[in-house]
């Protein structure tokens, strides 16, 4: 199955999807390795989800007979979707979006787990798809002395890119005259080693493109290597990361990316909950709690939403803030939210 991730445009399109008659069917399927790994364990979880999506559809209420046959169709084409080869492209999980009536049939890859469920609504549930909507493309840079190399990815999935190898000779301490200009040499070419990393991280930027870059060097290299890159590179720095240049595997590598990323984004959503609750300490730019969200999303005043994991009825808040192009922010590593009542918004004005 070609599974197409997410986009803010197909995100916001999704949100649009209200059809004038029938229901929408959104069914996700989780495939975190971890617990489905294996083709039976799928196979369970795909039987586990098409079971209670049929007991959805046969169970609504208020459809008439039309529109309950349209919604059998849709299931029927949903399973026939989930009966491909599902898992091939690496998905951590897959949304499923159907609705006859609206000539709708939307696969969506996720690149971070979420729980299987059914929702049978009048419109698309997107709440699963902010965070990959949003997600930034990262570029890890290993170096040491001698050798460097680097991956590139979205956060959760790495790929190596790039690999630099330069000839460097090693220190030594034998003395005398001949030895400091020895060392002298060795230091140039490590220093045009360093210099030679960052015009490669510099294609890649131009190339590719990238919104955070995390860097992995031993600690006397670190700072040397972080002001050799281009001011673009440089300015995108968001941690480190601790894993032998030369001998980790690739699998070593994204799973140390994937723990500095996860620690990049628990700090951005301090920082935007702090703010928040700065800026409802004050009375201005902060609202906090459903109604007074609600008010500046009518006002189209909301720059950034936040909303707590699991926030109940978080659908319209969402499709409001997509129109007015708010960032949105599911805040999963910090409980501040729960006071205000799951759900909150930093204010243009």
């Amino acid at each position: 199955m070609a599974a197409n991730t997410i986009t803010r445009g197909r995100l916001r399109r999704l949100a649009e999807v209200r059809p004038e008659r029938g229901r929408v069917l959104s069914v996700f399927l989780n495939l975190d390795p971890a617990q489905f790994g294996t083709p039976a364990a799928r196979s369970s979880a795909i039987t586990s989800v098409l079971t209670e999506a049929a007991h959805r559809v046969e169970d609504a209420a208020a459809l008439e007979h039309d529109e309950r046959e349209a919604l059998k169709a849709d299931l029927d084409r949903v399973r026939e979707t989930l009966g491909g080869d599902i898992a091939s492209d690496g998905a951590r999980a897959v949304a499923v979006f159907a609705c006859q009536d609206a000539d709708l049939l939307e696969v969506v890859a996720l690149s971070h787990p979420v729980d299987s469920r059914v929702v049978l609504e009048r419109a698309a549930y997107i709440e699963p798809l902010v965070e990959d909507a949003d997600r930034e493309r990262w570029l890890v840079i290993l170096a040491n002395r001698r050798n460097a190399r680097l991956f590139a990815g979205d956060g959760e999935a790495f790929e190596e890119t790039d690999r630099i190898e330069d000839d460097v000779h090693s220190q030594h301490d034998q003395g005398g005259w001949s030895q400091a200009r020895y060392q002298r040499g060795v230091e140039k070419e490590k220093d045009d080693h360093l210099t030679h990393v960052a015009d490669v991280a510099f294609m890649a930027y131009k190339r590719r493109g990238f919104d955070r870059v995390l860097l992995g060097a031993p600690d006397e290299l670190s700072g040397q290597l972080e002001q050799r890159l281009h001011s673009y590179v440089r300015e995108r720095v968001a941690g480190r990361v601790h894993v032998d240049v030369e001998n980790s595997s690739a699998d070593d590598v994204a799973t140390a990316a994937r723990a500095a990323v996860q620690d990049w984004r628990r700090g951005c959503e301090r920082e935007a909950l702090d703010r928040l609750a700065e800026a409802v300490g004050r009375g201005e730019r902060g609202a906090a709690g459903r109604e007074a969200v609600d008010e500046a999303l009518e006002q189209a005043r909301v720059d950034t939403l936040l909303i707590a994991e699991g926030y109940e009825d978080a659908e319209p808040a969402i499709e409001r803030a997509l129109e007015q192009s708010a960032r949105l922010v599911v805040v999963r590593h910090h409980d501040d939210l729960g006071p205000l009542g799951g759900i909150g918004a930093l204010l243009r004005y």
